[in-house]
């Protein structure tokens, strides 16, 4: 398969900041939407880049067939040249986090892997296919009121529409095929026999009404999220990777 173009982002800090924070988004949102205001909030010496899905945001439509294992590849590569010598951490969040767990494998220049909302394993194989073929029939439109319900936990869509609106509104301009695509490389997806050989042990957290990744998946549980914790609740997220709590601790 033909490794993925993958477009960054830069969402804080500069090039010469000490640490460099690479962010991957969930399926259907783009990283700016999902992450910005969580960069935000975190150390000013930091330097957070996030990467977009093919046809998601700033990335072109996806060409090919491309698997869980070539987006980690490019995420890799991309990343290696950006940290250029500096402590380097990912964090993503569903597919972005399945790009994590994959990346624990062969985790390149980072140190220090957190998942939020993902797992070794996401769904079932026949439920991305039937979703794929969906959106090539219907488009992603057909998901934004499913999206709703899942993305986001009990009460935020009216506490923060704003937010909402706009993660749901760009939902419906992703492209299709490449949706589709990433929905088929999930239907691939499963790391489960692989993370006892992880070199970067992931921190693996989730919201409390992910329906998703339900919380008996993760170890630490956020709670007031569903399954975008970056945009439901930033500072909470800003913490997590602040600092980072030990086994022991969470």
């Amino acid at each position: 398969m033909t490794e993925p173009t993958l477009v960054l982002t830069q969402l804080a800090g500069d090039d010469d900041a000490a640490h460099l924070l690479v962010v991957g988004p969930s399926l259907g949102t783009g990283v700016a939407g999902l992450w910005s205001d969580c960069a935000a909030l975190l150390p000013p010496n930091w330097q957070v880049v996030g990467w977009d899905l093919p046809g998601h945001g700033a990335s072109p439509a996806a060409t090919h067939a491309f698997t869980v294992d070539d987006l980690a590849t490019a995420v890799r590569t991309r990343s290696a040249e950006l940290a250029a010598g500096r402590r380097a951490a990912y964090a993503g969040v569903s597919l972005g986090g399945a790009v994590g767990f994959t990346l624990a494998l062969d985790p390149g220049p980072f140190d220090t892997i957190v998942t939020l909302a993902s797992a070794p394993r996401i769904g079932t194989p026949e439920g991305w296919r039937e979703r794929a073929a969906l959106v090539r029939r219907a488009g992603t439109a057909a998901l934004v009121e499913g999206s709703a319900t899942r993305w986001f936990a009990p009460g935020f869509l009216a506490r923060d529409p704003a937010t909402g609106s706009g993660l749901l509104h760009a939902l419906q301009h992703v492209d299709d095929t490449s949706y589709a695509l990433a929905c088929e490389a999930l239907a691939g997806y499963d790391v489960r026999d692989r993370l006892t050989s992880a070199k970067v042990p992931p921190l693996v957290a989730g919201g409390a009404h992910d329906t998703v990744v339900t919380p008996d998946q993760v170890d630490i549980v956020l709670a007031g999220v569903a399954h975008l914790p970056p945009a439901e609740d930033p500072a909470a997220t800003a913490h997590l990777l602040t600092t980072r709590p030990t086994r022991e601790q969470r």
